[in-house]
């Protein structure tokens, strides 16, 4: 065998792993370790003769290390190294090595939690954070604790800093192997626009192809860039092989196996070729920079597909890939500047997943309480939250959140919650067959290929060419994907094994389509909505809508399987039509009546309707004219709080009152006075404005709303009185005159004519003598001329220098000398 760098330190692996349970290894792609770990630690004397089973996140992956695996040991795939993975497997009675995907594992947990004949489960790629990698390490770990304290778990990764994983798994050992990397020459191009992309990437190929040796290895975010790249390079001398998860075994082996000599090959992959895998021959890498990731919105329910740059990790195992064999070359579709800004790691998948089929996996693990396992990022709250939701719509968990027999039953299925529950309701409606068909449609991608443009949502389409009818109308726009057409067949064959279906059993009729994507989705059963768009309301609260015209748009009722995920208005990919016949036959247990007063936004009015609603999907609705006045009233009050207090027929005076009793409330230490701030106000509309609402049930009415009475009514008539005594509306100044006071700010305010204040030695104050007024004292065309608290002080110091000022303004008026002796006047013009 070729020489790799983890055999060097094999020895070591070996000696840590005997005499700990367990052991994270480090060590860069490259490496060897994928393949040689295992076979090394085979014959060890504690594994005891017991299997190991190693998981990788992938299937491509999963094979290609069984195949390296047994062929270094000269024997076929199935002998002392198999493989299981989703669809296909290859194991026999002499496997020791088992390779598998990670939600194997799970399902070998949940059925066995002690992992009978397993002595050793080896993470590989564990750097991914796949979330079945993290479910199934919280798992094991806590079956070692509890179960199998001689089971040993090994986490190997290629980029992810190994303490933590260490920590994590009780303080293991961390081994550390050197990589074998020659030397990649790393060439920056210009990032193109996003509608240039595909046209940039067939240029860099096409460069690459002319200055470098070697094969090609070239990343694109998805299958669809790939057969645009794909249609871009016909022609070049050179075979061009596309590698993305959902092709054929038979496509993914061509990728991989190596060509003639004097022959070239280019490459087209996603991600899928980041890691585990080595193309021979490949000797330059050509990097769009992108990928394709699955985002959950909880608030939505939905999953959409992002198109997001790649972490600095990825970038560089990719680049990797060119200096695997020999030196290589990386040309990157983005500048050195956006190299350095890029994010350091892709975000762990459990932060970003729909939680469903975790939630129902720790339901039927009995952990309620997620923090009792070993996560290295926790599951978040709010999408674990919603998960949970979900699985109480579907009847998978009781009210305690234990798990029920419905919820063991969709367990055993091995399928999405959503759709392992619609397949046992179908099989009590003797439409099984049909479920499983729905089913493996619905798990893999769209089995039918937009052409020219058009695109037909319909999922019947879908099930005539699963059922066999590959030639579709042409008159649809749709071709059949062939290779994820043989998956879903294979998929649904399978399932109907499971449920002991024989060929034909249970197939049901295509118009049942609908009910039985109801039952998988009862969150997007759909209303058309009023109006010649083709626009949908959802029974989960949200809005849907067709792009463009389609066939499906002209129903009136629909279950939308596949949407795009945005949180107000979701784009329809994949439905089918249903009735409200339908709704009411199987879904009479989750169909309301109730009568609603509420307040219409839209129009300003109270509105009184009897509805019949599915979830928050109204499916009947019909005015009322006879309803309880007190529930008119406080829809009115609601709408007040919508439109806001500006809404009410507010006067001067009771603004000047609203401030009075705002004053007395800070100031009067006895207490007592309501809180007539805004937001109390709102927040007590049904207390202070309700009973004043009777016979006003629109915005237009309020003008008739006797708002004094109501604002006044929140004093007793002692406050009403100690209000006049303490806080009056006017004060009583030498001259006679009655002038008004300012509650505005946090001092009251008394504007007066200076002249109006001869004679007066303090300052004028009020509630009950504890706050002085701020004087505003004006001349005699009203404008300031002094702002005091202290009327005392300003008679004997700062008068005589106003008075001098104002002499000479007002020559004709009589300023003294002695204020405090002379007659205070109210006159506006002069004596003569």
């Amino acid at each position: 065998m070729t020489a790799l760098p983890i055999d060097s330190i094999l020895p070591e692996i070996l000696q840590t792993l005997a005499a700990a349970p367990g052991l994270v290894l480090q060590a860069p792609p490259g490496a060897g370790k994928t393949t040689r770990v295992p076979l090394a630690l085979l014959d060890q004397d504690w594994l005891g003769g017991q299997r190991i089973l190693m998981l990788e996140p992938r299937r491509l992956a999963a094979r290609a290390a069984a195949a390296r695996m047994a062929e270094t040991l000269g024997q076929a795939v199935g002998e002392t190294v198999g493989y299981r993975v989703r669809l296909d497997s290859k194991v026999g009675p002499a496997t020791r090595i088992e390779v598998v995907t990670e939600g194997i594992l799970t399902r070998m947990l949940q059925d066995d939690p002690s992992l009978p004949g397993i002595g050793l489960v080896i993470f590989d790629e564990f750097h991914e954070r796949s979330l079945n990698a993290d479910v199934g390490l919280a798992l094991c770990l806590e079956s070692q604790g509890a179960l199998r304290d001689d089971l040993k778990l090994l986490v190997m990764s290629a980029t992810l800093d190994g303490g933590p994983v260490a920590a994590l798994m009780g303080g293991v050992p961390l081994v550390t192997s050197a990589g074998r990397a020659h030397p990649v020459q790393t060439r920056f191009l210009a990032r193109p626009e996003p509608r240039r992309f595909v046209d940039a990437m067939v240029a860099a190929i096409g460069q690459a192809l002319a200055e470098d040796d070697g094969d090609v290895l070239a990343f694109l975010p998805g299958s669809g860039e790939i057969r645009r790249v794909q249609a871009g390079l016909a022609g070049i001398d050179a075979q061009v092989s596309p590698l993305y998860g959902d092709l054929s075994q038979a496509d993914q082996d061509r990728a991989i196996r190596p060509l003639g000599r004097g022959m070239r090959k280019v490459v087209l992959a996603t991600s899928i070729a980041e890691t585990s895998l080595t193309i021979d021959g490949v000797r330059v890498v050509v990097d769009g920079g992108l990928m394709r990731l699955p985002r959950f919105d909880p608030s939505s329910g939905m999953t959409r597909l992002v198109t997001v740059p790649v972490s600095r990790a990825s970038a560089d195992q990719r680049r990797g890939r060119a200096g695997r064999q020999a030196p290589g070359t990386c040309w990157r579709l983005w500048s050195e500047a956006e190299d350095r800004a890029l994010a350091g790691f892709t975000a762990p998948e459990i932060t970003e997943a729909d939680l469903a089929p975790l939630a129902l996996d720790l339901a039927q693990w009995g952990v309620r309480d997620v923090s009792t396992l070993a996560w290295l990022d926790p599951p978040p709250a709010a999408a674990l939250a919603q998960a949970r939701d979900l699985l109480g719509e579907l009847g998978a968990v009781g009210e305690n959140g234990a798990i029920t027999a419905h919820g063991q039953a969709m367990n055993r299925l091995s399928m999405h919650p959503r759709l392992a529950h619609m397949v046992l309701r179908a099989r009590d409606l003797a439409m099984a067959g049909l479920a499983c068909d729905i089913a493996a449609i619905l798990s893999e991608r769209d089995v039918l290929r937009a052409e020219r443009g058009a695109r037909d949502g319909d999922i019947r389409l879908r099930l005539e060419a699963l059922r066999g009818g590959d030639r579709l109308d042409p008159r649809h726009g749709l071709a059949a994907d062939r290779g994820a057409l043989a998956r879903a067949r294979q998929s649904a064959k399978d399932w109907r094994r499971r449920l002991g279906l024989r060929p034909g059993e249970q197939d049901g009729h295509m118009r049942d389509c609908g009910v039985l994507l109801a039952f998988a989705y009862p969150d997007r059963i759909a209303k058309r909505r009023p109006g010649g768009e083709p626009r949908y309301a959802l029974s989960g609260g949200r809005g849907a809508f067709f792009q463009q015209h389609e066939p499906l748009a002209a129903e009136d009722w629909l279950v939308a399987a596949e949407l795009d995920g945005d949180r107000r208005e979701a784009k329809i990919f994949l439905a089918a039509p249903l009735t409200r016949s339908d709704l009411d036959e199987h879904f009479a247990d989750a169909i309301r009546s109730e009568t609603k007063v509420v307040w219409d936004r839209r129009d300003e009015v109270v509105q009184a309707v009897r509805q019949t609603r599915l979830f928050a999907l109204v499916l009947e609705e019909r005015k009322l004219d006879k309803v309880p006045p007190a529930d008119l009233a406080a829809a009115m009050a609601e709408g007040v709080r919508q439109m806001g207090l500006e809404c009410l027929p507010w006067s001067d005076e009771l603004r000047k009152f609203r401030r009075r009793v705002s004053f007395l409330r800070i100031n009067d230490p006895h207490g007592g006075w309501p809180d007539l701030s805004d937001q109390a106000l709102v927040d007590n509309l049904e207390i202070w404005l309700v009973p004043y609402l009777t016979g006003i049930t629109r915005r237009a009415h309020l003008h008739k709303l006797d708002l004094n009475a109501a604002l006044r009514a929140m004093l007793d008539w002692r406050m009403s009185k100690r209000l006049d005594e303490m806080a009056p509306t006017h004060m009583a100044v030498p001259s006679g005159s009655r002038v008004p006071l300012d509650y505005d700010g946090e001092v009251p305010v008394l504007a007066v004519r200076l002249q109006e204040m001869f004679g007066c030695a303090d300052t004028p104050r009020v509630a009950d003598g504890q706050v002085a007024l701020l004087l505003h004292l004006l001349s005699p065309a009203r404008r300031p001329v002094q702002v005091t608290r202290d009327l005392a002080s300003f008679w004997a110091n700062a008068y005589h220098a106003v008075k001098a000022d104002l002499k000479g303004q007002y020559p004709k008026h009589w300023w003294p000398d002695d204020p405090m002796q002379a007659e205070p006047t109210a006159r506006v013009k002069p004596r003569r």
